[in-house]
């Protein structure tokens, strides 16, 4: 299968389904069958990895980067996608009494330097500040990217969370323009469409990743009104386009915007992820589309 690229001017080049390792931790892989597993996702047309420091407890990255280890040469072929800036309340922190944000220059520094060291490598394509925060000095952040572009040890900065006013405030003070916002984007939260960030990624041609797609399950397994709503109207546009799977209507629902949604699959199943590329070749028209987003708002268009 083919690999889907996107490019911007800054020359980064990601997949256009990434792949999740929220619960890297969770799957109990061997370095052996993390490997494996990877090997087939890259086959699949899916380069791109992404990552948090946080993740599993500050874990995910190293079992990551001791799967990359195995094979060398595989760095060369992947993209990978990691995020800083929250300090959870951990065993391994025992001095942190609180959860909190920090996006001081020595954090981030330091945070990358130990993100490095976690995925074997000397460089991190894609850098992500995790979620805003109120105490949160633009200055700082931009001293810090300037010197990790400098050292060649991050190649592109973005954010995640943020809102269109954040997004652009940040811009202004560093040197590069910001390539993405990873943001939750799914039929059942429509909250981007409503505060104008999707209407801010198109006029900026900002390409957003999608984190949580499916809705952390709840359009597959509904467990409320809402939830039943969507899947109802996910399943008749299944049938009417003869599509096997609900999720590949909904990672379809995500790629035909356009805003070039970039969907982030949180799976290990092959299966799953194999739906979410073949979910870019389903042509769903207007009526199809809308259908989705009534069924998650509840009324119809005004």
């Amino acid at each position: 299968m083919a690999i889907n690229k996107i490019k911007r001017t800054t020359d980064l080049e990601i997949s256009n389904i990434v792949q999740g390792h929220w619960r890297l931790a969770d799957w109990q892989l061997t370095s052996k069958e993390l490997l494996a597993l990877t090997q087939q996702t890259i086959d699949l047309g899916i380069t791109t990895f992404d990552h948090a420091d946080i993740y599993g407890d500050y874990t995910c990255e190293k079992l990551f980067g001791n799967a990359l280890k195995l094979q060398k040469g595989l760095r060369e072929k992947i993209q990978i996608v990691t995020k800083c800036g929250i300090k959870l309340l951990s065993e391994k922190y025992p001095e942190r009494k609180l959860k909190s944000y920090d996006y001081s220059s020595k954090h981030i520094v330091e945070s990358v330097e130990n993100s490095l060291r976690n995925f074997n490598t000397d460089y991190i394509d894609l850098l992500l500040l995790h979620r805003p925060s109120p105490l949160f000095n633009p200055e700082e952040v931009a001293k810090a990217f300037s010197f990790l572009k400098q050292q060649g040890k991050v190649l592109h900065f973005g954010v995640s969370n943020f809102n269109k006013t954040q997004f652009e405030m940040l811009n202004t003070f560093v040197e590069e323009p910001l390539v993405t916002n990873q943001v939750e984007i799914s039929p059942y939260n429509l909250e981007y469409f409503i505060n104008g960030n999707i209407d801010y990624f198109l006029t900026n041609n900002i390409k957003p990743m999608a984190w949580s797609p499916l809705a952390g399950g709840n359009l597959l397994h509904p467990t409320n009104k809402k939830g039943q709503r969507i899947f109802t109207a996910l399943q008749e546009v299944a049938n009417e386009l003869s599509i096997k799977s609900v999720d590949m209507v909904i990672y379809s629902w995500l790629l035909s915007h356009p805003a070039n949604i970039i969907p982030v699959v949180g799976t290990h199943k092959i299966e799953r992820l194999q739906n979410a590329m073949e979910a870019s070749s389903i042509k769903m028209n207007t009526e199809q589309w809308l259908k989705i987003y009534v069924a998650s708002t509840g009324y119809e268009l005004p």
